[in-house]
């Protein structure tokens, strides 16, 4: 088998970003879509994040994004990756981190100052509603905001060579 593109990075010098992980043509439609990798923490060097916190992300995230007035109608998916150091973004269009960048920045900001019942934990609405942890969500939202995404530069929205 061949190896996909995400197992080429190079997760051992990766640092936090916004990332385009790849742009393919969807077979079904013709649609180009844009995958992001909004890394969060850097892999192999910071504690992953738990599932509890991913899982609030989630559920702002997609409310967020679901909503948002501009993109809602070129957002595919959004959600955590497996190894819990960030979350992929997938997007109608061929888009650069750039072009999304404001989209990024406000769904983090939205997650740090949000208040109230996290959207759809509920038990009639998520497989798994108890597993949140708003408090944390928004620590890391902050940290993301702060550490990365204010004053991001290009080698934090372009994978690095090595």
């Amino acid at each position: 088998m061949r190896t996909i593109a995400s197992f080429t990075v190079n997760h051992l010098a990766l640092e936090p970003g916004v990332y385009v992980s790849r742009v393919d043509r969807d077979p079904a439609t013709g649609a180009t879509v844009t995958t992001f990798d909004l890394r969060m923490t850097a892999p192999n060097r910071e504690p992953v994040m738990n599932t509890a916190e991913v899982h609030t992300i989630e559920h702002l995230g997609a409310t967020f994004l679901r909503n948002d007035p501009t993109w809602s109608s070129r957002v595919v998916y959004f959600g955590p990756m497996g190894c819990r150091t960030g979350f992929y973004l997938v997007m109608f269009g061929e888009l650069s981190s750039r072009d999304v960048l404001p989209l990024v920045t406000g769904l983090f900001a939205f997650v740090r100052d949000f208040e109230g019942d996290v959207p759809g934990a509920a038990p009639e609405a998520c497989g798994n509603y108890l597993d949140q942890n708003l408090g944390m969500a928004r620590w890391l939202a902050r940290r993301y905001l702060e550490g990365t995404l204010v004053g991001i530069d290009d080698d934090h929205l372009v994978y690095q060579e090595g």
